[in-house]
């Protein structure tokens, strides 16, 4: 199923009845259909390595995109390099932005994430997804209804209009507690930062602290209405 011929009728109907919830499924079914052309894009959060970790139960070598937008924390680094040593088959692409940092403060001016985040997030995040997705059929992404009221209608299979893709979100259904869970149940490395109060962790620059228990998304881009990058708009 591609995003050109995309047909509600033919998704599969994949049970939820079961210990992952459908992701497994939903996952095995993705590689089947897509194979080496399907792309993860990882932002290295606690979703992101839940994933990884099913993602190497079905297809070892996957290909996963990390946007490198060098504006990340230490932490998350550290982490990717842990993740590459526990998962040494997976293909970990760090996909940087046309701009370097320095070029983009020459062209747009000192710290652009302050003054238009959506630009910087378009330069450092969008345009470097778009040409890692392009000639790709679908990519996958963890998306938790769960997160924030803009991601509670994501099905497991999305018609993704910014990317013409097909968007693969096998953990939906998935509870913040469920994929600790599973983190701490299958001993999966995660970002320190999370116990520190970041349950969702982007850039350094733009990341604090969650503001509302309820809204896991509340410290980013906090003190403006902003709450997506703009990769699931």
């Amino acid at each position: 199923m591609r995003f050109e011929n995309w047909n509600v009728k033919s998704i599969p109907d994949f049970s939820i009845d079961n210990e992952t919830k459908g992701a497994l499924e939903v996952l095995e079914w993705a590689y089947k259909t897509y194979g080496d052309d399907l792309v993860y894009a990882c932002s290295f959060g606690v979703e992101g390595i839940l994933l990884i970790d099913l993602i190497s139960k079905v297809k070892p070598d996957a290909k996963v995109v990390f946007l490198e937008t060098g504006l990340h924390f230490k932490e998350t680094y550290e982490l990717i390099d842990r993740v590459q040593a526990k998962y040494p088959s997976l293909q970990i692409e760090k996909k940087t932005p046309s701009l370097t940092l320095e070029e983009q403060a020459s062209i747009h001016g000192d710290e652009l994430w302050k003054r238009e985040p959506n630009k910087c997030c378009n330069i450092r995040k969008i345009l470097p997804l778009q040409e890692a997705l392009k000639g790709a059929p679908a990519w996958v992404s963890g998306l938790r209804r769960e997160q924030s009221p803009s991601r509670q209608k994501t099905e497991f299979l999305n018609l993704d209009h910014k990317f013409n893709l097909v968007k693969v979100c096998p953990l939906i259904h998935w509870t913040w507690k469920e994929v600790w869970r599973y983190v701490y149940y299958k001993n999966v490395p995660y970002n320190p930062l999370h116990d520190i109060g970041y349950p969702s962790i982007g850039c350094e620059v733009c990341t604090l602290p969650a503001s509302n228990s309820s809204d896991s998304r509340s410290g980013r881009w906090s003190g403006s209405q902003k709450t997506e990058c703009g990769l699931h708009d």
